[in-house]
């Protein structure tokens, strides 16, 4: 049948996601010989209407496949759109001379792509990252004989079937089981928030305060230095010593010594000129 005369409407427009499965589902099935036909069409003359038809009479599966991935939570329809990617990928790598359908060779891409799709997407935080995990993650549910936590007999046996680790069985069931926990503060019998946001919030560190204390701390130094410059040399020497030395800092004895003088002696010129730097500090 030359492929001009193939109807396959396309509609205008969906109201829904079971208008687009009542609309997928009417588009005709091709036989192996059209299949083959506008295969040969598309790629020789990279015809797009060939290809249109292709994907369109292939939308149908993209759904039926969507449907083993329902259990993680995702948008029925954003599987489908994804499915759809893997779909038209295929088309565009469809070779009609092998004597393969296309329904089989759509079916790796089209659940490749849905993969991709629920590793991008599931929870928060990537739980399938290697080769081995990704295994686990898409085969783990259906493998499972209970509910019930797996036993190390049960492990082994679905590590051998899938040629991974026992250890790499039980962290993808700790994962799988694992709850999502709200950070939004939800007020208990007493009206007191108890979710993780309640008490992971550092008020200490919240960017208004930084910057203060960075100010704070900058005005000190600068009133320090300020203060230290209005001291006298043996009074700026002795405060330098004993307190703003990082290590080692001086005894009053050691600049008793150094000035000749008693240690009773340095210590009143200190008290002195802490005072005063405390007084310069405090009225800048």
């Amino acid at each position: 049948m030359p492929t001009s005369t193939l109807a396959f409407p396309t509609p205008a427009s969906l109201g829904s996601l079971d208008h687009y499965i009542q609309a997928v589902n009417r588009f005709p099935l091709l036989t192996a010989e059209q299949e083959v036909a506008l295969g040969r069409t598309l790629v020789r003359e990279n015809d797009i209407d060939a290809a249109r038809q292709l994907v369109l009479s292939h939308l149908r599966l993209v759904v039926s496949v969507s449907r083993n991935y329902m259990g993680y939570g995702l948008p029925q329809a954003d599987l489908i759109q994804e499915g759809n990617i893997g779909l038209m990928k295929a088309v565009r790598r469809f070779d009609p001379e092998r004597g393969v359908r296309l329904v089989s060779f759509a079916l790796h891409w089209i659940r490749a792509e849905m993969h991709e799709y629920i590793l991008r997407n599931w929870r928060m935080v990537k739980i399938a990252t290697t080769k081995a995990q990704r295994k686990l993650f898409f085969n783990l549910r259906s493998m499972r004989s209970s509910l019930a936590t797996l036993s190390p007999t049960e492990a082994r046996a679905i590590a051998k079937d899938l040629g991974v680790k026992p250890e790499e069985v039980l962290e993808m069931e700790t994962r799988l089981t694992g709850r999502d926990v709200a950070l939004d503060p939800q007020p208990d019998d007493d009206g007191k928030a108890v979710s993780p946001l309640a008490y992971l919030t550092d008020t200490e560190d919240e960017p208004a305060q930084i910057l203060e204390r960075r100010e704070t701390a900058a005005n000190r130094t600068a009133g320090l230095r300020g203060a230290l410059a209005k001291l006298d040399d043996r009074s700026r020497r002795i405060i330098e010593a004993r307190w703003l030395r990082e290590d080692d800092p001086a005894t009053l004895q050691d600049l008793a010594d150094e000035y000749g003088v008693s240690a009773e002696r340095i210590r009143q010129i200190e008290s002195k000129a802490m005072k005063s730097i405390r007084a310069k500090i405090g009225a800048t």
